[in-house]
Parts: C-alpha cells; structure tokens; sequence
C-alpha cells in the first residue's frame, strides 16, 4: 500500500550526494597516497604549511638571538676592551629587528599557493642579512688579544650561532646555506690574507659544520615533512570513513524502516489473508467429503482435495511468515506458565506420527526422568519441537530412524535433542539454512520444499525465553538440532516440610 508519498527524489539526493562525497573523497586519498609515493614526498601545500610553522617559531623564539647578540658584544666589548663589539651589536640586532618585522608582517598575511615562494624568497633574504653580521664578526680582529685566545673565542660564537639559526630555521629550507655563507666567504678571505693556521683551522672547522647543519636540517625537515603527509592521510582516511558511516548509517535506517513497515503490514494482515483462506478451506473439504451431496464428476472431488491441500499448505506458509514477522515488529509476546518439557514433547511426536510412519520412519525416545516444570510459553514451545521434528520427518529418507532426547544440561537447563539420519546439511549451507528464507541444496532438491522460516522461527522463539539453539550436520551422515532452555527457566521444587512439635504456649501468671 502506498501512502502517497514518493520517495524517489530523496534517494536521488542521497545517491548525488553518496557520489560527490565519494568522489571528493577519493580525489583526496589520490593525491596523499601520490605524494607519499613521490621520491620528494612534497607538495605547494605542504610548503604554505612548513613556511606558516617557520614564522609560528620565529616569533615564539625571537628573544633568543637578541640575547645571545648582548652576551657576545658584551663579553667581546669587555675584554677587548674595543668599542667596535658594540658597534657589530648594534648592526645586529638591527638585522634581527628587521628580520622579525618581516616575519610578523608575513604572520599577517595569508599565505597562499601562488605566493609562498615569494615569501620564502623574502624570508631567505632576511637570513642573509642577519647572516652578514655574523660575518662582519668573523672578520673582527683584536691587536691587543693573545691570537689563539681570541680565534677560539670567535669560533666559539659563531659555532654557537650556527646551532641555534640552524634549529630556529631547520623548517626554512636553504636557511643555514644562506644565512652562513657569507660567514664562510669572511673566514676564508681572513685565512687567505693572514696565512695563520688558526684561522686556517677555523675555517674548516666552521665550513664542515655547517656542512654537517646543513644535512641535519633537510633530514628534520623532510621528517616534518612526512609527519605532515602521514596527518593529512590519517585526516583523509577518517573523512573517508566518516563519509562511510553516515552512508552506512542511513541506509542501515532506511533499511530498518522499510524492514519495520513490511512487518508491521504482515502482523496486520493477519485477518485479511487468514479469512478467505478458512473460506476456501472449508468449503473445499465440504466439496471433497461430498457433505452436501455426491459430485457427478469423480475430477470434480479430486480437484478439490487439491484445493484443500494447496490451501493448507499456502495457510501454513502464511502462519509462518506471519509468527516471524510478529517476532521482529517485537509483538510477540509470550504467555508463560508452568509446562512439563516431557509432556509436550510426547504430544508432539504423536501427532508427527502419522506422518513419519507414511515414510516408514521410526522415532525413538529417551528421556530423563522426573523433569520438573518450566515456566515457558507452551504453545511457542510446542512450535519449536514440532518444527523441528518436521524437519527431522521432511529430510529423513525412507525407512530411517529419528532419535528424540530430553535432559539437562551441564549449566542446570533443560534441552530437546532431535537427530536423524538423513542427508545432512554441508557445513558452508548451515548458515544459510539459519537464515529467513534459507534453503540448503538439500531442501531445493527435496520434493517437499519448504519456506525456510521453520528454523529462524525457532531461534527467535528460544530467543525471546533465554535460550539457545544449536545445529550439528554432517554431508551423508545426518543432522542434530538442539533446543536449550536457561536454567532460569526451570522450576525447582520446595522441599516438604518436615512435622516439627509444637511449642506449647507460654503462660502468664497474675500476682
């Protein structure tokens, strides 16, 4: 039935959209899993964000160069006693001034694709100004100094400056090469116009340093740069799976919806299919017993005897159907009572004996004695156990044997075994055989093809009390089924109570 509402238009929104966001998001994983598999492993974005973390961490350890610069002057002022130390002091922290108010001006700006390279141009070049300082100090000399003294103090300094540029600019790639190389071109003009292996030694020294700077600074830095491609991945993985879920989700609502509404129109259909069946039904048997008279015809009695047998048969399909889909619009509820397990499942083999001994099949029994009593519904119980023996009857070939067993259980329940010597189920069919509207290769063959809902009915009926159900088969050599109830379900019965004498009463006395 059709409540006149058409859904066509949101599925065609939820498949657009399913397919854009696919689409975006496959785009994406494409490009980090391309720039994972690059031998550079970079990319224009990654550098806007290496070069905004370059300028978060100048700014943070701006006052850090200024300081040392003080110490450096200071310390050179005082024991060179030479005016010229304040003098370089002065040029750089003009440098450094200069460098940070371009680095606090790019902090300003958004810095996009299109002009991070002029940035980094500019960045560089304010590393190169800072580095002609440190060589103005390379060239400082002392007349006054003991030379040695003095090559030591000032390759100290610079080593020092080194160290800290290369880690404050180790996200700033080229930083160290052309902030330090104009201290190297001083050096090595000092060595050259001197002669003097201090200074010799000071320039190789300082050279190979920052050689060994330069490789330590681009290995951080493409290990930044592989941190920031293994985030974006994580990033992209969860939008995907993000975008998975609330796909996921919204079918698995849809789906629940639609799974709702079939059982609700099932549980309320009850009346309406069951009434025209009775009818055909009864009037069927009354034609086929010839109640009201004899039929001219013989095929005329024969045609409804297949008619009442059709009719039977669709009327069972639809009690199952119906059972199941009461189960899962949870309206099904059970009537509980005291029920003896070993009564109803002697009545229930006697009506499945007909039956089975049509195909010449014996049923055995062996139960233990004195079971007490369940509290259970007893017509969902006794559904359980003629299913399950309809089964048993169904599947066994002709002339074999099924074996009925009804006991307790090793955690204090009680449980019905059916077995039988039938075919058995192949073990990657049992499954499907579990499942609603499941049929084994087995039953598809079988001539009495059943609806495969007997056996989920089953599950859900020992569901709703607590229990479990178990199947065991193997190819040629049978199946097992078992119904187990909770021990929570078993009545245990009261002790009688023993005859104890009775206490005479006290008696008062009166003064």
């Amino acid at each position: 039935m059709s409540n006149g509402v058409d859904t066509s238009a949101d599925k065609n929104v939820l498949d657009l959209t399913r397919n854009d966001r696919s689409r975006a998001t496959t785009r994406a994983l494409r490009a980090t899993r391309e720039r994972l598999q690059s031998g550079q492993g970079t990319s224009p974005a990654f550098d806007v964000e290496i070069l905004a973390m370059h300028i978060a961490a100048c700014l943070q350890g701006a006052a850090v160069i200024p300081i040392i610069i003080l110490l450096i002057a200071g310390s050179g002022a005082y024991f060179t006693a030479q005016p010229h130390f304040i003098v370089w002091g002065l040029f750089a922290l003009t440098m450094h001034a200069i460098g940070i108010l371009i680095v606090k001006r790019a902090s300003k700006t958004e810095i996009t694709l299109e002009s991070q390279s002029s940035w980094r141009r500019i960045l560089l070049l304010s590393q190169v100004a800072m580095g002609m300082s440190w060589a103005i100090f390379a060239l400082q000399d002392c007349a006054t100094c003991n030379p040695t003294a003095f090559t030591f103090y000032k390759g100290a300094v610079l080593l020092l400056a080194l160290s800290i540029t290369a880690m404050a600019s180790m996200l700033l790639r080229q930083a160290v090469l052309f902030g330090f190389l104009p201290t190297v071109v001083a050096l090595t003009y000092v060595s050259a116009r001197g002669q003097d292996m201090l200074d010799l030694g000071l320039t190789a020294v300082f050279t190979t340093a920052l050689i060994f700077f330069i490789y330590i600074t681009k290995r951080l830095h493409q290990a930044n740069l592989k941190l920031l491609s293994f985030q974006t991945e994580k990033d992209d993985l969860i939008a995907e799976l993000e975008v998975a879920k609330s796909l996921s989700d919204e079918a698995r609502r849809r789906a629940e919806e639609a799974n709702m509404a079939k059982s609700r129109f099932l549980a309320s259909m009850s009346h309406e299919l069951r009434t025209p069946l009775n009818a055909i039904l009864g009037f069927s048997e009354v034609m086929a017993t010839e109640v009201l008279g004899p039929l001219n015809n013989p095929l005329y009695k024969e045609y409804a005897g297949d008619i009442h047998r059709s009719g039977t048969h669709l009327l069972e399909l639809i009690n199952e159907i119906l059972d199941l889909s009461r189960i899962e619009a949870g309206k099904y509820e059970l009537s509980e009572e005291s029920v003896a397990l070993l009564e109803v499942a002697e009545d229930c083999i006697g009506m499945i004996q007909l039956r089975a001994k049509s195909k010449n099949i014996r049923i055995e029994q062996q139960f233990e004695a004195n079971l007490p009593s369940l509290w259970a519904d007893e017509k969902a119980l006794r559904q359980v156990i003629l299913n399950l023996l309809s089964n048993a009857v169904k599947f066994t070939p002709q002339g074999g044997e099924i074996m009925v067993k009804a006991g307790w259980t090793a955690g204090g329940g009680q449980y019905i075994s059916i077995r039988d010597n039938g075919p058995g189920i192949p073990e990657n069919e049992i499954p499907v055989v579990l499942s609603a509207f499941g049929q084994g290769s087995i039953a598809i063959k079988s001539a009495e093809q059943g609806t495969g809902l007997g056996l989920p009915i089953v599950q859900a009926i020992l569901s709703k009390h607590g229990g479990e159900f178990k199947l065991k088969s193997k190819l040629r050599e049978g199946t097992e089924v078992i119904a187990i109830l909770p021990s929570s379900r078993v009545l245990e019965s009261l002790p009688a109570v023993s005859e104890a004498k009775a206490v005479e009463p006290r008696r008062r006395q009166f003064a």
